[in-house]
């Protein structure tokens, strides 16, 4: 699947190389530092394309972004691959209410989401793959799965039997009373008669009437949604890549699932040596959420004539992991923010600009402090500067390079 146009990375090189990244592993619940071997390798889960963009995606992608260009900066490549599910409950139930054909459905709301991505100056994976292109990587490992004994059949859907992974739990942290819980409220089945234990989850679910199917090895239907990005992570990416990404909402059951699968199929293996996750994005007192109807488009702010880079801006102006609420204060915030920095660059020396590079630098390798970032920009901006304007193409290149914004 095509992705999007990448905007150009400015280079810092000049100043040597940024330091090394640290994150919050949700796995350990405590901030460690990346030691990618080589190429950094991440796998961030996608959209599920049936109301795209909002600002709450906006978040999750931009908080990956910062992240490759941390690495970047530090003088890694960086392998990125992110998923579609282009095939999906939530999808085929929009797309029957509506009366829209779902694969339409799917491709309009997968270019806005494009479009949205490249206003935002968020860097594109190098790898977009689809649920539907993968159905091959699906059956592959649902057939492996169930030859090792961790997979079964309930009237043609095949289950992946969780503790099959003895790591399971481990990624969420969760007792099996709160996985219970939310497993039913998270897409889960866990009172379908014939399963072996209420929180196994759908490998491939059978075709049902009116529903797209595809045929296969173990008979005709369609991916379940763990396991696609199990499969897809695995074969682009290998075992045990960097970081596994996502909002804090996937933790269970999607990366618990995607996680269990692979190990229980490669016994041995590991799936991701980080799970970084990002909080929620909240409107009107409530989480920002297709099920509630309450968001905040990306796309409709741009066509209302909002810089995407205020939007961005206000967006980092949060630290990822935290849960905070949008506003059309703090977009005005933001814009005015902008206006401050880009007077500033003409009152800016080479000596001032290198020290905001080192600082800028130190505050996003600390699992990637934007807030802090911000404040150190703001220092620059609002404090006395007799500069001659020489340091301004180097304030312009850390800021888009570090924070994805252009000045």
């Amino acid at each position: 699947m095509r992705a999007w146009a990448s905007a150009t990375v400015p280079s810092l090189a000049a100043f040597g190389p940024a330091p090394a990244v640290n994150i919050h592993d949700t796995a350990t619940a405590a901030v460690h530092p990346t030691t990618p071997s080589g190429t950094a390798r991440i796998y961030v889960c996608g959209i599920t394309p049936y109301d795209a963009t909002h600002v709450g995606h906006a978040a999750t992608y931009i908080a990956f972004d910062l992240l490759i260009r941390a690495w970047r900066d530090a003088g890694h490549d960086v392998h990125y691959v992110q998923n579609v599910t282009d095939v999906d409950d939530p999808l085929l139930e929009r797309a029957a209410r509506t009366g829209v054909d779902w694969r339409r459905l799917a491709d309009d709301e997968i270019e806005r989401f494009r479009g949205d991505m490249e206003a935002l100056r968020v860097l594109a994976p190098d790898e977009y793959v689809g649920a539907v292109e993968s159905i091959p990587l699906v059956v592959e490992m649902t057939r492996r799965l169930t030859s090792l004994g961790h997979a079964y059949e309930v009237d043609g859907d095949w289950y992946f039997a969780v503790h099959a992974d003895p790591a399971f739990g481990e990624v969420s942290r969760l007792t099996e009373t709160e996985m219970s819980s939310l497993f039913a409220e998270r897409g889960g089945d866990p009172d379908r008669p014939g399963k072996k234990h209420p929180l196994d989850c759908v490998l491939w679910r059978a075709e049902r009437p009116g529903e797209p199917a595809w045929d296969s090895e173990i008979g005709p239907g369609r991916p379940g949604w763990h396991v696609e990005c199990s499969a897809i992570a695995l074969h682009h990416l290998g075992e045990a890549f960097d970081v596994q990404g996502g909002g804090s909402d996937l933790v269970f059951p999607h990366h618990e699932m995607s996680a269990g699968e692979t190990q229980a199929a490669y016994p041995g293996s590991t799936f991701a040596q980080a799970y970084v996750h990002t909080g929620m994005v909240g409107y009107e007192g409530e989480k920002m959420s297709k099920s509630r109807g309450n968001l905040v488009f990306v796309s409709q702010l741009r066509e209302s004539g909002v810089d995407p880079m205020a939007i961005r801006l206000a967006i980092t102006a949060h630290h990822y992991r935290s849960d905070w609420e949008w506003s059309s204060e703090q977009l005005d915030a933001a814009q005015e923010r902008l206006g401050r920095w880009r007077a500033a660059l003409d009152r800016t020396d080479t000596a001032l600009a290198g020290q905001l590079v080192a600082e800028v630098r130190a505050a996003l390798a600390e699992d990637l402090d934007t807030p802090l970032a911000i404040r150190v920009l703001d220092d620059w901006a609002e404090g006395p500067q007799h500069g001659d304007g020489s340091g301004a193409p180097i304030v312009r290149d850390l800021v888009d390079a570090r924070l994805g914004i252009r000045l």
